[in-house]
């Protein structure tokens, strides 16, 4: 190939062509897509925490395997959320942009008291993140979004967010070390 067809090829290479229109885009604003692909990081932000809360509670100088598993559970869960939302960006027409995810703030989680109210007070702000989305879809007339929300997302926060709180105050009525351990091996199935 003479030097021009290679730099012609090159170019083809390395420009980055505009999607394409979508055939099924219907009533899909361009806010709720937006939307949608926020909350798509925020959930792989989410997994990524769980992740981590997860590994610390497994370490051998922790050792609580049921908060591990706890949370081991609760990041897959926020990484099928991603999917799902994914499929459904697709299904609309919408064209789906990832983002860098923002890595835990920390990898010291403390008591599993600790963990388990960030882990609250993250749900709580996953849930306010999809009652905004929420309210895109409802701004821009979508009540096939509001119903892929309902049905998806908003009934399992509101039970997740109860599980969790329940498990903050019976943490804090148990204490540290051996209501800690009970915790963990007799709600939470550790050591099994």
């Amino acid at each position: 190939m003479t030097m021009l067809k290679l730099l012609i090829c090159a170019l083809f290479l390395v420009t980055e062509v505009a999607p394409a229109p979508s055939q099924v885009r219907q009533n899909f604003h361009e806010d709720s897509e937006a939307g949608i692909n926020k909350q798509i990081n925020l959930e792989l932000y989410a997994s990524y925490v769980y992740m981590s809360m997860a590994s610390y509670f497994g370490h051998d100088d922790v050792s609580l395997d049921g908060f591990a598993r706890l949370f081991l559970r609760m990041s897959e869960e926020e990484r099928q959320h991603a999917n799902v939302l994914v499929d459904y960006q697709n299904k609309r027409g919408g064209h789906v942009v990832y983002r860098e995810v923002k890595q835990p703030d920390q990898t010291q989680w403390g008591s599993g008291l600790d963990a388990m109210e960030s882990a609250l007070e993250l749900e709580k702000h996953m849930n306010q993140a999809l009652l905004d989305l929420y309210r895109i879809a409802d701004r821009h007339a979508d009540p096939q979004m509001q119903d892929f929300l309902n049905y998806h997302f908003l009934k399992e926060e509101v039970t997740r967010i109860k599980q969790l709180g329940d498990y903050v105050t019976k943490l804090k009525r148990v204490g540290d070390g051996l209501g800690e351990y009970n915790f963990d091996r007799d709600v939470l199935g550790g050591g099994k």
